[in-house]
Formats: structure tokens, sequence, C-alpha cells
């Protein structure tokens, strides 16, 4: 079973959206525009990048 990570290398912010993009395998930019309507809309969007941001951790250097 894969994990999540935060990817460092493509990153805009932390990493999440990227991560997120690689893990269920759908572009980062799609990714980005869910989270960019979060906020805007629900003002969700924030804190929910915020705490996946610590929660997610950083993909480490071996699978890179």
């Amino acid at each position: 079973m894969t994990r999540i990570y935060r990817e460092p290398n493509n990153k805009l912010i932390g990493g999440v959206c990227t991560g997120q993009g690689e893990y269920f395998e759908i572009d980062f930019i799609i990714i980005r525009l869910i989270w960019a309507v979060a906020f805007f809309l629900g003002g969700i969007g924030l804190p929910a990048y915020i705490i996946a941001w610590i929660v997610i951790p950083e993909k480490p250097s071996h699978l890179r």
C-alpha cells in the first residue's frame, strides 16, 4: 500500500497538492484548484491545508 507524502521538489507552498496528486494519480493542478475553491467558497481551505501540511510527512530522500 502506498503512503501519501508531501513532495518537496515540485511544491508551491508546502508540497501538499503535489503529494496528493501523486497519491491519487491525477494532475496536481486539479488538486490546487480544489484547495483554492475550498478556500474561497467555504473558508475551510486554508485551515485544512495547514493541517494537511502538518500531518502529511515529507517524502523521504530515498523515495524521490
